[in-house]
């Protein structure tokens, strides 16, 4: 299995979670399960959290394409079945144009490209404010689940070592 990591896992992890100062076990498991071919982001998330300036956007810069991807060809197909499933519902269209020029789109299509796993800490919403997360993954059939599923099914372990 795959995953996409939207921005706000990076985020709540850096400010709450898994600080970088506190928890580094959390950042090298990324890095390793990135470098096995399980944990992905892409190109668009990358700008979100390098335009904070701090910790969590030196840890990002120094990821490159390798961890954040680019756009491919497979994504033109995936984004106009998207924007067919967000106009076909019953969202304002102030929502719908802000999906659309936000890295949550491109997040969603690529997982739909490349069969991809969407993590995130949104929830789905009847609100027809917003299009979350969650509910486009819903609408185009790509499978979500928040960042501690992942961690879980990925058994992934940070073993308390000597503490001061």
């Amino acid at each position: 299995m795959t995953y996409l990591l939207d921005a706000n896992v990076f985020m709540a992890a850096s400010r709450l979670h898994y600080g970088l100062d506190f928890c580094p076990a959390f950042w090298e498991w990324l890095i390793v399960a990135n470098k096995d071919g399980r944990v992905f982001s892409i190109e668009r998330v990358a700008n979100e959290v390098q335009a904070g300036d701090d910790a969590l956007a030196e840890w990002a810069s120094s990821r490159g394409s390798e961890f954040f991807l680019k756009p491919d060809t497979a994504l033109q197909s995936a984004l106009g079945t998207l924007a067919r499933w967000a106009t076909s519902q019953q969202y304002e269209p102030a929502a719908i144009s802000t999906f659309f020029q936000v890295a949550d789109y491109y997040l969603v299509a690529h997982a739909l490209a490349h069969k991809h796993v969407v993590v995130t800490h949104e929830v789905p919403a009847s609100s027809t404010k917003r299009i979350k997360i969650p509910d486009a993954c819903i609408g185009v059939g790509v499978r979500h689940m928040n960042p501690f599923e992942m961690l879980r099914r990925e058994r992934a372990r940070f073993i308390l070592g000597r503490y001061q």
